[in-house]
């Protein structure tokens, strides 16, 4: 990919959130150039969002490592609520196509990244078994209102034994 095709795709990506942010649906009715089709654009809309939440999450670990409390969950809940409070058209972008079969396997892979990261699964467990953590997980934080206070732990621990 050239620099000029790399341009091309993040103007393209960043008018399709734009549009999405005054109609969620009528940003998809087009798939601009030079996306081929809407599965092609749902790829690169997930690989933007993975690349932010990722950062985040690797920062929000760091920090739990240097840490009072080493608190994997919660570190790895802000980073992911960060990240969707930063970009809530991409968020709401790929949650309206959660259902797309395009996004299945990128799904999947954001979820045991989650799992794994938040210390609720080993990576040497079952793939689609550190899935359905993460999967679950993100339910549950999606779930679980926002606390004023930083310094407790996160409320999702009370939860985690139940997956």
């Amino acid at each position: 990919m050239s620099w000029n095709d790399f341009h091309q795709r993040q103007q393209a990506l960043a008018e399709v959130l734009d549009s999405a942010r005054r109609d969620l649906t009528a940003a998809f009715d087009t798939v601009p150039s030079p996306f081929r089709d809407t599965d092609e654009l749902l790829a690169a809309l997930h690989h933007k969002w993975m690349q932010q939440l990722t950062g985040r999450v690797e920062v929000a670990l760091i920090d739990t490592e240097n840490g009072p409390h080493d608190d994997r969950v919660k570190a790895v809940t802000m980073a992911w609520r960060r990240t969707a409070g930063a970009n809530p058209g991409l968020r709401a972008a790929l949650d309206v196509h959660s259902a797309n079969p395009a996004l299945s396997a990128a799904t999947e892979r954001e979820h045991r990244l989650l799992a794994i990261a938040a210390g609720l699964a080993d990576e040497h467990e079952p793939p689609r078994e550190v899935a359905r953590i993460g999967r679950t997980f993100v339910q549950l934080l999606r779930a679980t209102p926002i606390t004023k206070r930083d310094d407790r732990p996160s409320p999702l621990r009370k939860l985690i034994p139940s997956l």
